[in-house]
């Protein structure tokens, strides 16, 4: 995509142009954002580090479907063409946003890397301090980079002993270049259990997920009704009530896989949610291991540095030729606005969408929850949010 931005008056629509929003980071939080604010006539200027829109969902495994249906996946202003099926996959998401791009005639400006933002010195607006010593001053600012920004691979004692291969899921595309080998797969959210049943279905000799906490799985629909509309109806109901449903739910649509060596998970579902552990919708993983061909096994403790082998919690030792960690990934906001005081102890923003800090007015957050009513379905809706608190906060 080229880095030259469109012209923001092509469409007729009247804009202001002395000190515009900046978005920063062109993923769907930051193009829904844009267009938001474009559509109230707010120039917007979204900010992408790397060449193209949609940058982390091109890096995806290529298995990857949205979990979530397209009817309740789109952006403002455009809906998924209904030629992309109930579950969108990768490459159509970044068909999508790449349509999305032209359709709202947004500004693009690729390669250019925020590292910091600062109060501007008259106390209006914001300075972005951008890579090629780029100083941007802006009205108001969309902090989009991504809630899946940096791979978390943890310091795991006596690593340098391991002998196999080592990588984190962020880097793991298809089973093919582990066909015939030895897996073990470290984290069972949604990315650990799909990548285990893809390994299993492509070809991998054996292929065992390391469990540290038994998760909540969900059937993706049930009956044609997909788990996001529950998800959706029950947001709002109190933590306990959706506990006691969800225990019920999943004991009714999910087998107990507990002689396959995953437990029922003992905590609610929803107040598992809170803490940060989203259900995992299941797209082969029960199936996998009914089969046999995933086994669950205790989490990844250390290495042994005599040997290399991995020591699990249990105590038992394996040798598993190629390691995937699926452990997640930091926001990695401190350095951008951790000065601010609007991070709380976990790294992530303490308001987001249509709300700002009194300490940071006019500066704001968009995509860094994870909620079980869809994250793109949030992420329209916090870019309406953000649209018409700028927009109030813009008039004379």
């Amino acid at each position: 995509m080229a880095s030259t931005p469109s012209d923001p008056t092509r469409s007729g629509i009247a804009t202001t142009n002395d000190r515009p929003v900046y978005v920063v980071g062109a993923g769907p939080g930051g193009l829904a954002a844009a267009a938001a604010l474009r559509a109230r006539g707010v120039r917007a200027v979204v900010l992408e580090k790397s060449d193209r829109v949609g940058a982390s969902w091109r890096a995806h495994y290529d298995r990857l479907h949205l979990h979530t249906t397209r009817r309740l996946s789109g952006l403002p202003g455009l809906k998924m063409p209904r030629s992309f099926g109930r579950w969108v996959s990768r490459d159509d998401v970044v068909r999508y946003l790449e349509k999305y791009v032209d359709f709202h005639e947004l500004e693009i400006v690729t390669g250019v890397e925020v590292s910091r933002i600062d109060p501007a010195a008259d106390g209006t607006g914001w300075v972005l301090h951008a890579s090629g010593g780029r100083e941007l001053t802006g009205s108001a600012v969309v902090v989009a980079t991504g809630y899946n920004h940096t791979p978390n691979l943890p310091d795991w004692a006596g690593t340098d002993a391991y002998k196999g291969e080592l990588l984190h899921a962020a880097t793991y595309r298809n089973p093919d270049p582990y066909a015939g080998k030895d897996v073990l797969v470290v984290g069972v959210g949604n990315t650990g259990a799909e990548i285990a049943a893809d390994l299993a279905d492509g070809g991998a000799s054996r292929v065992r997920l390391a469990v540290r906490t038994a998760p909540y799985i969900l059937r993706r629909s049930t009956a044609g009704w997909p788990s996001q509309r529950t998800g959706i109806l029950v947001r709002r109901l109190p933590v306990s009530l959706v506990d006691r449903a969800g225990d019920v739910v999943c004991r009714i649509s999910v087998p107990d896989l507990s002689s396959h060596g995953l437990p029922r998970p003992t905590a609610g579902l929803y107040s598992r949610v809170n803490e940060g552990a989203i259900p995992v919708q299941d797209v082969g993983l029960i199936a996998a291991i009914r089969a046999g061909k995933v086994e669950p096994v205790a989490a990844l403790d250390s290495f042994a540095p005599e040997s290399g082998e991995a020591v699990l919690a249990d105590g038992s030792r394996v040798s598993p030729d190629v390691i995937i960690a699926a452990t997640g990934y930091r926001r990695s906001l401190e350095g951008l606005v951790g000065h601010l005081d609007v991070l709380d102890s976990r790294g992530r923003p303490t308001v987001h969408s249509g709300r700002t800090s009194p300490k940071a007015p006019d500066l704001h957050f968009t995509g860094f929850t994870n909620p079980i009513s869809g994250n793109l379905r949030e992420m329209a809706m916090d870019a309406e949010r953000i649209a018409r608190a700028v927009s109030r906060s813009s008039k004379p």
